[in-house]
């Protein structure tokens, strides 16, 4: 077409693609916030964020990739911006991932200063980034030159998101064992997505003897599918550790056998601080074969066991083997099957614990009778206590005097979360009491789904509300009156976007054992907060 060939006396003309507008930047914001937060296939792997935090990091990642990317364009200009535009895109992409990987708690700034130590003292050889792809042997060996270089310093190497063949695999076994004795952190996470098992298990089994002999800080095999056959396949490297400070087997299918393979293979533990094992099907055996890890392991600070099948057994064993680890800070046992028994048994297990400083143990059908057991523990234990999860365990107000005291205790919690139990009015009230003093780090509170009307909603609104750090309130999921939303509305209508949305709650909701009751309605409301009302929580002598 005529239209699309350059006229002689047309003045030529570019379309600037940098900078971008701040619409379009905006935009990018709402398209960040929307990945750290839905359902996507890296959340679904991670684990996502709220919609605030989501919100929260993704203005300041888009803040840190502008500015990195007009510096490039600062210093070499391309005409149209296009490759600032490339260099944007890629370190917005790098930063989620990076968010995600590390958990809601990490900020982007630590990421940025981490990212920046690293190239300052080029130790870290990382190759995860960008798409998830295939390494065949040719690409291999162009990715792994640097490795090759004489003197290179690189103590740490990430190989995570490629998918090693056999053939690249061996391209990498000379290089790694050349280095291997200056390296102290190896992350071989979802490094043979893919893969026909055969070939796997090959690619493990030669990465594990080019590693063999390594004195390694820190390794991370997780999002491999081990089961025992990988376990096994990494026997070589696994077995020359003995100075292992951190090891991650996270979704790689560790069932009782795999777990008693890692049992097995590791020869010593007793400088391991870090030990996770989320989303596996251990089971109570599997659990037992852990506990024996756990056991052997003193200076452990930070526990996760979340998400792998284990019942009451296997919770008995790893709360008696968590016992002995006095140095922990961070437990994590989310989803799982313990119930009272093993609830008590980690009670037990927390009141040696001083230095706690997250407990997450959401979905373990504790109860009361093994809520209140905690709650005890926890009283008069770990003064620094920062974050206290332990939604969907059946908890209802008979439980709701031991929470509250142990609440009131723990001035330096910042989250606090009982969502989906049975609290009522009556548990929330008094929740509500525990937090009205002090607790000025408070930063999050959900009681959401807890069959709360409107007095307990408005009495938990009231008592954080004038939190400092406060970000976020979430009643969701309840049964408040539509005069009760508007109450809420109006005690946060100098923060509105620190009340959680209502758009589950349900004014019309409740069983019938709630209206037999009188527990319905602006009157019995206000009768409720009335006796309520002078309740004080105090620490028992």
């Amino acid at each position: 077409m005529d239209s699309l060939t350059p006229h002689p006396q047309r003045r030529a003309f570019s379309i600037k693609l940098w900078p971008p507008s701040q619409n379009t930047r905006q935009m990018l914001v709402e398209r960040m916030t929307n990945n750290l937060s839905d359902p996507t296939i890296f959340t679904r792997k991670y684990g996502s964020l709220s919609r605030e935090d989501a919100s929260k990091n993704a203005q300041q990642i888009e803040e840190a990739a502008f500015v990195s990317a007009n510096q490039h364009y600062e210093k070499e200009p391309d005409g149209d911006g296009s490759s600032a535009v490339q260099l944007y895109a890629k370190e917005c992409s790098q930063l989620i991932l990076e968010i995600l990987k590390r958990g809601p708690r990490v900020e982007v700034k630590e990421v940025l200063q981490s990212k920046e130590v690293f190239a300052a003292n080029e130790t870290i050889f990382d190759i995860s980034k960008g798409q998830r792809a295939f390494i065949k042997a040719e690409e291999a060996q162009e990715l792994l030159k640097p490795l090759k270089e004489p003197g290179n310093s690189y103590t740490k190497i990430c190989f995570s998101n490629r998918s090693f063949g056999t053939d690249a695999a061996l391209i990498a076994a000379p290089i790694l064992s050349s280095i291997k004795d200056q390296l102290k952190e190896v992350d071989l996470s979802d490094f043979v997505a893919g893969r026909p098992e055969e070939e796997a298990l090959e690619v493990m089994n030669i990465f594990s003897a080019a590693l063999e002999g390594s004195v390694l800080k820190s390794l991370n095999l997780s999002h491999n599918a081990l089961g025992e056959k990988g376990v096994r396949a990494f026997e070589k490297l696994l077995q020359s550790q003995t100075s292992l400070e951190e090891l991650y087997l996270m979704n790689d299918g560790i069932s009782e056998e795999a777990a008693r393979a890692v049992c097995e293979l590791l020869p010593s533990t007793e400088k391991l601080t870090v030990l996770q094992f989320h989303n596996n099907m251990t089971g109570d055996e599997g659990a037992i074969a852990i506990s024996e890890v756990v056991k052997r392991s003193p200076l452990l600070q930070d526990f996760r066991c979340s998400s792998t099948r284990v019942g009451s057994e296997g919770g008995i064993a790893l709360s008696e083997a968590l016992g002995t680890c006095t140095h922990l800070r961070k437990l994590d046992l989310r989803d799982n099957m313990f119930g009272v028994e093993a609830g008590i048994a980690l009670s037990m297990a927390l009141s040696l614990h001083e230095n706690l400083t997250e407990v997450y143990l959401s979905y373990l059908n504790l109860e009361d009778e093994g809520a209140v057991a905690i709650a005890d523990a926890l009283k008069s234990t770990a003064p620094s206590l920062e974050v206290l999860e332990m939604a969907g365990n059946d908890i209802t107000a008979e439980a709701a005097p031991a929470l509250a005291a142990c609440i009131a205790a723990k001035q330096l919690l910042t989250e606090l979360n009982l969502s989906e139990n049975e609290l009522k009015d009556d548990g929330a009230i008094q929740i509500s009491k525990a937090l009205e003093e002090g607790h000025d780090n408070l930063k999050e509170v959900d009681i959401s789904t807890n069959s709360l009307r409107r007095a307990g909603a408005r009495t938990l609104a009231q008592s954080v509300v004038q939190k400092p750090d406060l970000k976020l309130l979430n009643v969701n999921g309840n049964f408040i009156s539509d005069e009760g939303i508007d109450e809420l509305k109006d005690i946060f209508k100098k923060c509105s976007d620190k009340l959680a949305p209502l758009d589950e709650n349900d004014p019309d909701g409740g069983d019938d054992d709630d209206k037999e009751s009188g527990n319905e309605g602006e009157g019995s409301e206000d009768e409720l907060e009335s006796k309520l009302e002078k309740l004080d929580v105090k620490e028992e002598e």
